[in-house]
């Protein structure tokens, strides 16, 4: 296998930009700056998965999984899934090259042109005319499409059938997946869709438009220089103006032998940070702490997005939820994308009640741990019977999973603690949108014969604390050093030119969900890659770069094989629908 990331040995001590963090902001950032002849960087603190090696069973899947509470820590610092245990809520993240988009449903949703009116916008968002054009680029590398076939899935059909009760209306959800052969922008081509439902354990086929299968080889074919398992501390100005990446190791062995844990400096005229909502706060953060001047406004208006992910249970509807992986663990099985379609409560007059309701799937490497997840809740006989039968039949061949987004306050605030990142947010569980969910959920449950369940580990580790895999905000752009910490571009504000003013840390941006200044009521990546592209139009003409965002032309690599971009290119290269 051909992959894209290079020895940490190769790092440079010098690159025009560095890039850190992979996701989709990190992802457009490199691929537009090296097609404009930058020397790039990105640096991933995770490891790079390609196709064919993401978790597919429990014990995989139970390696892949780092969860942080209170101050301590288990599991490796490069596993696939980040969990972050709150005292006021718990944050779900991505960790690999390419992010979040390894393991998100892959919604691709645009949000109601309400939220961008909102004022805690800067007004250039609205006013210079690139937010659109940045969406349009956003969706022709993300290529978001629906299933051909949602209607005959039993999780969507048994969603759809409550939307009369729930005062919902029902749609297909657009999704970054291929649901066709196809070679996409960056040239790698991509394998169809097999319906397998895995996409949140990882997509083994190739067929999820992820950033590791899309920008980030871009990037790459353009000469960026890819680096995983290395962690960014924090970013200082040099006395020429410049900017100083302090850094170090972050393998399994570094973890376990701090004396591995050798200092990385490198040095860059620009520093793109996207390392998402947690890791660029926390890495502004540190930078604050040792002297950086950044607005006081850093860490404030964190949102979760408005996120639920909850359960019906007991339902009289087979909804077939559960992933049956790649090679299928069963025939004649289908489940679709992780979402396929969605309940949606509008309303004219408030947007803040507006929300979706998402007919999920969990991906089936958890399917055998299922039974014993529910045992907690009194639950004991339906768990029973699924651990004889198996998940595939029985109780849980009608569990349906939700994933619903709306709105929250956004309250919520980060600061170091010991070193640490954390979350203050009292209260938050009794926003009044977990209310509003809560009822809106229990509603469609029952419509399908069954119950809510909130939270199947409830009264274990995790709690009662509601949780986000959407986090957004920490960075928010704002109209001055007064009321953001990045402006509309994602330069990051200079509080030591005035408290209130616009001048900006040249050469400092950050580019990623941390920017968010509020909720977004859908699913974010769609909204992130977008502004990512606007970002770096603006860019382009601040700079008077010269890129454009069309498809590659040359070499066509297997989605298995992203590194083989790397190199020497081939003419008549033609991207297909």
């Amino acid at each position: 296998m051909s992959r894209l990331a290079r020895p940490l040995e190769n790092l440079r001590q010098r690159y025009d930009v560095v890039v850190v963090g992979s996701g989709y902001g990190g992802g457009v950032s490199a691929s537009r700056l090296a097609r404009s002849g930058k020397k790039v960087a990105v640096l991933e603190r995770g490891r790079e998965i390609l196709t064919g090696e993401f978790p597919s069973r429990f014990p995989e899947l139970r390696n892949e999984m780092r969860v942080t509470n209170k101050g301590s820590s288990s599991g490796s610092p490069t596993a696939l899934f980040d969990l972050r245990l709150g005292a006021d809520m718990h944050v779900l993240v991505g960790c690999g090259l390419g992010g979040g988009s390894l393991i998100n449903a892959g919604v691709a949703l645009r949000p109601d042109a309400r939220v961008f009116a909102d004022e805690v916008w800067p007004g250039q968002i609205r006013q210079d005319g690139l937010l659109d054009k940045g969406f349009a680029n956003a969706e022709k590398w993300i290529r978001p499409s629906t299933h051909p076939r949602a209607k005959e899935m039993t999780k969507y059909q048994a969603v759809a059938s409550a939307a009369e009760a729930a005062g919902c209306t029902m749609r297909d959800t657009p999704v970054a997946v291929s649901f066709d052969d196809a070679t996409n922008p960056a040239g790698v081509r991509q394998i169809a869709c097999t319906s397998c439902g895995d996409c949140c354990s990882g997509c083994n086929v190739g067929a999820k438009n992820t950033v590791a299968l899309s920008y980030l080889p871009d990037a790459a074919r353009h000469g960026a220089e890819l680096f995983t398992e290395v962690s960014v501390n924090r970013v200082i100005k040099t006395a020429d103006g410049s900017w100083r990446i302090e850094a170090f190791p972050n393998t399994a062995k570094a973890a376990k032998d701090k004396t591995k844990r050798e200092p990385i400096t490198i040095e860059a005229d620009m520093v793109v940070l996207a390392a998402g909502t947690l890791g660029s706060t926390e890495i502004l953060l540190r930078s604050a702490e040792a002297g950086l001047a950044v607005s006081d406004r850093l860490g404030k208006r964190f949102s979760a997005n408005g996120d639920i992910i909850a359960f019906g249970y007991g339902g009289d509807q087979t909804v077939n939820a559960i992933g049956i992986g790649h090679p299928p663990k069963i025939d004649g099985f289908e489940v679709g994308s992780a979402v396929t379609g969605q309940l949606e409560y509008r309303d004219a007059e408030n947007l803040e009640l507006e929300y979706a309701v998402q007919d999920g799937a969990l991906p089936s490497p958890i399917a055998p741990v299922l039974p014993v997840m529910f045992l907690p809740n009194g639950r004991l006989l339906g768990a029973v019977q699924s651990l004889i039968s198996g998940v595939y039949k029985g109780p849980f061949s009608r569990l349906q999973t939700f994933f619903a987004v709306s709105h929250d306050t956004a309250s919520g605030e980060f600061s170091l603690q010991d070193g640490r990142l954390a979350l203050n947010w009292p209260g938050a569980a009794d926003e009044p949108v977990y209310q509003r969910l809560g009822e809106a959920l229990s509603k469609i449950a029952g419509q399908l014969g069954g119950s809510y369940v909130q939270n199947p580990l409830a009264g274990t580790v995790m709690g009662n604390q509601p949780a986000t895999a959407h986090p957004l905000g920490g960075c928010g752009m704002g109209s001055d050093c007064k009321s953001g910490v990045v402006n509309h571009k994602g330069q990051v504000f200079d509080r030591s030119a005035g408290s209130d003013g616009t001048a900006v840390h040249n050469g400092l941006y950050v580019i990623d969900g941390a920017i968010m200044p509020r909720s977004l009521g859908v699913n974010p990546l769609l909204t992130i890659t977008a502004l990512a592209e606007r970002a770096m139009l603006h860019m382009r003409a601040d700079f008077g770069l010269s890129f454009d965002a069309e498809p590659a032309t040359g070499t066509t690599v297997a989605a298995t094989e992203p590194g083989a971009l790397v190199g020497g290119q081939v003419d008549g290269f033609s991207p297909m629908n």
